[in-house]
């Protein structure tokens, strides 16, 4: 009896040991299923035209400026103006004591009365001596005499004018006034003061504010390397007088009113490398004042034909070389070393290594590895800053 009760458990232990066999064989010969490809957001490269906008440093400089001066010699006896405020052409600024100056005129008025009187006596004698040559009652010789009297007092009535219009000049400079419109400065002359008409000292100074220039630099290597790719046609110029600037305070403030490139001057500073450009900006609000610091953006030409991606698809090597991951047309991610160009918003112009119709991997990097296959997807770009808000730097 012991001995079939045991063969009985001999006999379940085997059937069990085979099953649990068999339920490993079968686990270890089913295998895991096959990751899908990783969707990864890529955009399609095209050429378009893209603007070559460059922030550059400058200065705020008035468009005119102007020292007064005094035109006579006198005594300041009054300041008409106020210091700071605008003042037109033409307006009084200081009075110099007119007195010496009324006597002048009268004196050369009284001069002119008299030359008048010894012209009208020279006159009726020449006259006179005409209708006596006339009749044979007088000589040749005191005609002659007479006529050439009568020019020198026609002389001196001319030169009596000219003194009388010097005195009367000297009178209305005696009334200082302003040489051009603009916002006038401090005083620097008081009532009481002697001053003359070889002042070395201004009495004050008016600058013409609106418009104002901006005067900024660049570097000579950056606008020869325009110019030349302007002559190779690689870029459209704006035409003259036509290229726009935007100013910015220093705390990054977009100033409200665009000016114009007037000219770039033709000489290098020695000592900096830059070249020195100007713009004329409107400044009707008095905002942008003399020596202030801005920045100046300025579009200098247009690339035609500019291959750009999103800033976020630059990725770089240790060694700093710019890549990009491309995915080809098997969906297959490479890897392509890549030069970059200027930054253009939110956009990198690629000055080679790329071609149009390449589509490069905007997102999901952490998911791919040269070599693996991909899902790409369109990548929605967030909305870009418009065009005129675009910065532009130079990239490696």
């Amino acid at each position: 009896m012991k001995t079939v009760s045991f063969l009985l458990r001999l006999a379940v232990s085997v059937a069990a040991l085979s099953a649990l066999a068999a339920c490993t064989e079968s686990e270890s010969s089913t295998k895991p299923p096959a990751m899908p490809p990783a969707a990864v957001s890529i955009v399609s490269v095209k050429s378009a035209p893209v603007p070559v906008v460059n922030d550059l440093p400058g200065r705020i400089a008035p468009t005119r400026i102007a020292e007064v001066r005094p035109r006579v010699s006198g005594i300041i006896i009054k300041r008409v103006f106020e210091q700071g405020s605008l003042v037109k052409e033409g307006d009084v600024l200081y009075e110099i004591d007119p007195a010496p100056f009324q006597l002048q005129v009268e004196s050369a008025k009284a001069t002119l009365q008299k030359a008048k009187a010894a012209q009208l006596l020279a006159s009726q004698q020449a006259d006179r001596q005409k209708q006596l040559r006339q009749r044979n009652f007088a000589s040749e010789q005191d005609l002659d005499n007479a006529i050439a009297q009568l020019a020198q007092a026609n002389a001196e009535v001319a030169a009596a004018k000219a003194g009388l219009d010097s005195a009367q000049l000297n009178l209305r400079y005696a009334d200082v006034t302003a040489p051009i419109s603009g916002r006038i400065g401090r005083a620097l002359i008081t009532e009481g003061a002697l001053v003359s008409a070889n002042e070395t000292n201004a009495l004050t100074t008016i600058q013409q504010l609106d418009p104002v220039y901006a005067d900024f630099t660049q570097s000579s290597h950056d606008l020869l390397s325009l110019r030349q790719a302007l002559k190779k046609g690689q870029l459209e110029s704006p035409a003259t007088g036509q290229a726009t600037v935007h100013l910015f305070y220093d705390d990054g403030t977009e100033y409200k009113y665009p000016g114009r490139l007037l000219f770039s001057e033709s000489t290098v500073d020695p000592t900096t490398g830059q070249i020195t450009m100007r713009a004329e900006v409107p400044n009707p609000d008095g905002d942008l004042l003399p020596g202030m610091y801005i920045r100046v953006r300025i579009e200098q030409g247009v690339e035609q034909a500019a291959l750009t991606v999103p800033e976020q698809a630059v990725q770089r090597d240790t060694g700093g070389q710019a890549q990009l991951y491309v995915v080809n047309k098997d969906d297959v991610v490479e890897i392509r070393n890549v030069v970059l160009g200027r930054t253009s918003g939110v956009k990198t112009v690629v000055a080679s290594g790329l071609k149009a119709g390449d589509k490069v991997v905007v997102e999901g990097f952490q998911k791919i590895r040269p070599g693996a296959k991909v899902q790409p997807e369109e990548w929605k770009a967030a909305k870009e800053t418009p065009a005129g808000k675009e910065t532009t730097a130079t990239a490696g």
